[in-house]
């Protein structure tokens, strides 16, 4: 059976939904002491516990108004005055939603693609490395992200999307980007953004409407070129352009 912790990480890998409650102070006679804990699920059911009974039940009504919110919240109750328990004291708890990690699909282990791999995995990426190429995963040693090698057609088959989804395409070769972004697009996302002269991405959007594979509107959605402008030159500094732009949105999204 999973601990609370594992269920915790299960959560934040998964578009599953929780709030965690956790007793932060007692006065008095209380069921739980600071540190007990609770899980509350968006269907109402719970993993752990603060206390039972009507503490329980009334904290997880809370938990799912935090849920609905996305705030998190700091409740306080009298266990007699407000819940009419025997055994008396008050519980001060702090509820606290799970955020889900976010998926980033990195396409092209290059310079820049591995250095993204590696800063966007410190702060809290999912991160999957996607390329094709045999030795494009050398001396990279025990990385602490996804190596996928496999050619995109077929990795884009494989990958799971949804709105906690980010894209990022930089590849070594420009058809494969085109190709990756018409794949991408359509599926559900949270972010996709590709990297590109402004001749490359002037390139892409006439070939992309011409074509019908994308309109307009699809195109407006993606970042290109991506990153935020710092006058990055080298692929380290590009990549933190690239990230400072993933934190952005997924920081206004959460």
């Amino acid at each position: 059976m999973k601990n609370l912790f594992q269920e915790i990480a299960d959560i934040e890998n998964s578009n599953r939904k929780a709030v965690l409650c956790t007793v932060v102070s007692t006065k008095g006679s209380a069921p739980r002491k600071a540190g007990s804990r609770m899980l509350v699920f968006e269907n109402g059911k719970s993993k752990g516990s603060i206390g039972g009974g009507a503490l329980e039940q009334l904290v997880t009504e809370q938990a799912l108004h935090v849920l609905s919110h996305n705030e998190p919240r700091l409740v306080k109750h009298n266990l007699v005055a407000d819940l009419a328990m025997c055994c008396g004291g008050t519980v001060e708890l702090f509820l606290e939603p799970i955020m889900n990690r976010k998926k980033l699909y990195i396409f092209g282990a290059g310079h820049t693609g591995k250095a993204l791999a590696g800063f966007a995995s410190a702060l809290d990426f999912n991160v999957t490395l996607i390329d094709e190429r045999y030795d494009a995963f050398e001396n990279l040693g025990d990385p602490d992200f996804t190596l996928l090698q496999s050619q995109h057609t077929t990795a884009i088959e494989q990958l799971a999307f949804d709105e906690h989804t980010f894209v990022v395409i930089l590849t070594h070769n420009h058809a494969y980007d085109r190709e990756i972004l018409a794949l991408c697009a359509p599926r559900k996302h949270g972010y996709i953004g590709m990297i590109g002269s402004e001749r490359k991405v002037l390139v892409a959007r006439k070939n992309m409407l011409s074509s019908n594979i994308l309109s307009e509107d699809e195109l407006e959605k993606i970042d290109m070129p991506i990153g935020i402008d710092i006058a990055a030159i080298t692929p380290q500094e590009i990549a933190i352009s690239i990230l400072a732009k993933l934190i952005d949105v997924r920081n206004q999204k959460d």
